[in-house]
C-alpha cells in the first residue's frame, strides 16, 4: 500500500476482500481461514505512515498488531482497538469477499463486524499521523485476533503491559456509545457411560440417558439463575445449552455424552467460577441419584463491562459525536466485546462504531452508507476527532 492513505471506502474494500475467517474451533483448512492476510495488510499500512509498529504472536500464525502515534507534550493516551477476524461464511448468499458496493452499501463477510469500524479507525489514525494537530493525545491502535471465538488474544494484548488512559473498541453500534454489556463463560459438561451392543442395553450404561437427567437440572438452574439477581442495565444472568453430542453409532449404547453451555454473566459475577457454581447446584439437585459427571472450569471466560469508570471517555467521545451527527445515545447491549477485558486491565473502555449489529454475521452482511468521508458525515464521527481543533476525544 502506498504511504498516501486511500479513502475510507477503499480501506474497507481492501479489508473485506482479504479473508480472515475464524474457524470457530473446527478442524478446517483453506485460504480463507485465519487473519494473516489482514495482519500483513495492516502492517504495510502502518509502516507506510512511518509510525512504530509491533506484531505480537498470540497463537501460531495469528498475530496482534499495534501502531503508535506519539503527540509532542501529550499527557494522555487513547487506545483504539478492533478485531481482525470474522465469523465463517457458511450459508452466505453473496460472494463473501467481493466487497461489492450497491446503493451505498458494501457487502461482504466482516463488512459490518468489524471491518467497517476498523477502516474508520485506520482512516482517523492516518489523518492524525499526517496532520499532527497540536494538543492531541498519544494514540495506540491495536488490531487483535480470535475475538469471535475465545476473546483470549485481547487478553494477551493487555498481559504484555499495554498502557492507556482511555479505550474505544470498534463494534457496530450505529455511532452510539455502548458503556455496558454482559460477560460470557463457556462450559463443557460431560457424562461417562459404558458401551455395549444395543441388542443388550442392560449390559451397558447409557450416557445419554444420564445426561438427560442432568439437563433437566440445568434447565431448573437456568430458571433459578434468572430469578436470583439482576443488573439495572443488563438484566439477569442467563444460561443456555447450545450443543450436545454423544455415542458412536445407533446400535451401540453410548459411553459418553457432552454438552456445551453458554453462561452470560453480569457485573459482580466472576465468569471463572460459574462452572463451580453449576457443579454444586447439580450435586444438590441430583441428591441420592447422584452419579459422576465432569464439569471443569470454563474453557473461555470474559467479564461483563460495567459503566463505572468510563464517564470521562463517554463525555469526550459523546461531544465529538455530537459535533458531527448532532446526537447520540449511551446504552447497554447483550453481546460481548473486547472492551470488558481492556476495562478489567485498568483502562476505561467503551464500544463505538458504524453499522448495525443486526447486520453482523448475516447471510448478506453489509454496512451503510459507504461514501467519501469528505462528502457526507457518517464516517466523520471517527475522522473529525482526530484532526479538528474542536475535537474532544483526543485532546
Amino acid at each position: 500500500m502506498p504511504a498516501d492513505q486511500p479513502p475510507t471506502t477503499t480501506l474497507l474494500r481492501d479489508l473485506v476482500s482479504l479473508p480472515s475467517v475464524n474457524p470457530m474451533g473446527r478442524r478446517v483448512q483453506g485460504p480463507e481461514y485465519f487473519e494473516g492476510r489482514v495482519t500483513d495488510y495492516l502492517e504495510r499500512f502502518f509502516r507506510g505512515l512511518g509510525v512504530p509498529v509491533e506484531r505480537q504472536t498470540a497463537a501460531p500464525g495469528r498475530d496482534n498488531i499495534l501502531a503508535r502515534f506519539d503527540s509532542p507534550g501529550a499527557t494522555h493516551t487513547l487506545l483504539l482497538e478492533a478485531h481482525q477476524d470474522t465469523v465463517p461464511v457458511d450459508g452466505m448468499t453473496i460472494d463473501p469477499f467481493a466487497a461489492r458496493i450497491d446503493n451505498g452499501r458494501l457487502y461482504g463477510r466482516g463488512a459490518c463486524d468489524i471491518k467497517g469500524g476498523m477502516a474508520a479507525m485506520l482512516a482517523a489514525f492516518g489523518r492524525l499521523v499526517r496532520a499532527k494537530p497540536r494538543g492531541a493525545m498519544n494514540v495506540v491502535m491495536a488490531c487483535t485476533v480470535d475475538e469471535e471465538l475465545t476473546f483470549l488474544r485481547v487478553q494477551e494484548l493487555v498481559k504484555r503491559g499495554l498502557k492507556a488512559d482511555f479505550a474505544v473498541v470498534a463494534e457496530p453500534t450505529q455511532l452510539n456509545i455502548v458503556n455496558a454489556h454482559k460477560g460470557v463463560a463457556r462450559i463443557v459438561l460431560a457424562v461417562p457411560g459404558r458401551a455395549c451392543h444395543s441388542a443388550h442395553p442392560e449390559q451397558g450404561v447409557n450416557a445419554i440417558y444420564r445426561m438427560a437427567r442432568i439437563l433437566a437440572g440445568v434447565e431448573r438452574f437456568a430458571a433459578e439463575l434468572r430469578a436470583s439477581r439482576s443488573d439495572p442495565l443488563l438484566g439477569p444472568p442467563t444460561m443456555s445449552v447450545g450443543r450436545i453430542e454423544g455415542g458412536s453409532s445407533v446400535n451401540t449404547v453410548p459411553d459418553f455424552c457432552r454438552v456445551e453451555i453458554d453462561r452470560r454473566v453480569i457485573p459482580g459475577e466472576d465468569p471463572a467460577k460459574v462452572g463451580e457454581e453449576l457443579r454444586h447446584w447439580l450435586a444438590k439437585d441430583l441428591g441420592t441419584e447422584m452419579f459422576y459427571f465432569d464439569c471443569p472450569a470454563p474453557w473461555m471466560s470474559m467479564p461483563a463491562l460495567s459503566p463505572q469508570g468510563s464517564e470521562e471517555i463517554e463525555r469526550r467521545l459523546g461531544a465529538a459525536i455530537d459535533g458531527v451527527t448532532g446526537s447520540h445515545r449511551v446504552m447497554p447491549v447483550p453481546y460481548g466485546t473486547d472492551a470488558s477485558t481492556i476495562a478489567r486491565s485498568g483502562i476505561p473502555a467503551v464500544v463505538f462504531g458504524p453499522g448495525d449489529i443486526a447486520q453482523a454475521h448475516t447471510k448478506d452482511e453489509w454496512v451503510s452508507p459507504l461514501v467519501n468521508p469528505n462528502e457526507r458525515p457518517h464516517w466523520r464521527a471517527w475522522l473529525q476527532p482526530a484532526v479538528s481543533r474542536r475535537a474532544h476525544l483526543v485532546r
